[in-house]
């Protein structure tokens, strides 16, 4: 499972912090709850390409003991399961859905230049499929205003909330993703396991 990393500074600044594993310890275990703090379980490398940034970080793990499951601490900057972080896609879709530009033009916006046009395309798919649903989880943060449709209202209440602040309630609070779960995945974000049938009687 992944749960949102409680700092909040710059991806550098996030590479040296990590380096302590008892300062941002759970203290308990979101998936069984048990009360006692987990324990450091090594780190995970996950790549991310961001402004000016395009590198590997690490991601700490945590395990309970009570469960035996693992815990990771994602940074609020990145998005599950994408390799791009928030500020590029949210500068693209700012670009591309809002003001109009090719999707070129949008890829330049994002310090993305040269991306392929499928990777935009992709990113707007999705958005557009999840756009509703982030109207209304983030009604609590912000009022909804007046747009032609769920599209630009959710692209303006993103821009008033901030697109990381509101990654940071979606994903911890409600579980929602900004570009919506891949389909391997549960509507909560985690890994659906199906049981197989039961035998007839």
């Amino acid at each position: 499972m992944q749960i949102l990393h409680p700092f909040v500074g710059s991806i550098q600044q996030y590479s040296q912090e990590i380096s302590d594993p008892d300062r941002y310890r759970p203290d308990r275990c979101p998936q069984c709850e048990a009360d006692r703090p987990m324990t450091a379980h090594g780190f995970y490398c996950r790549t991310l390409v961001d402004v000016e940034f395009d590198e590997s970080i690490l991601v700490p793990r945590y395990l309970c003991h009570g469960c035996k499951r693992t815990v990771s601490l994602l940074p609020q900057f990145a998005l599950p399961y994408l390799r791009f972080g928030i500020t590029v896609i949210a500068l693209f879709l700012i670009a591309r859905l809002l003001a109009g530009r090719t999707l070129g033009a949008a890829a330049v916006a994002a310090r993305l230049p040269g991306m392929p046009y499928q990777r935009g395309q992709f990113w707007i798919r999705r958005f557009q499929k999840q756009a509703e649903r982030l109207c209304a989880a983030l009604a609590t943060l912000t009022a909804p205003p007046p747009a032609p449709d769920f599209l630009r209202r959710a692209l303006h209440m993103l821009q008033a909330t901030g697109w990381i602040a509101a990654h940071r309630f979606l994903f911890a609070e409600v579980r929602v993703h900004l570009l919506g779960w891949p389909a391997f995945l549960a509507p909560h974000g985690r890994v659906a396991a199906l049981r197989p049938a039961a035998p007839p009687a």
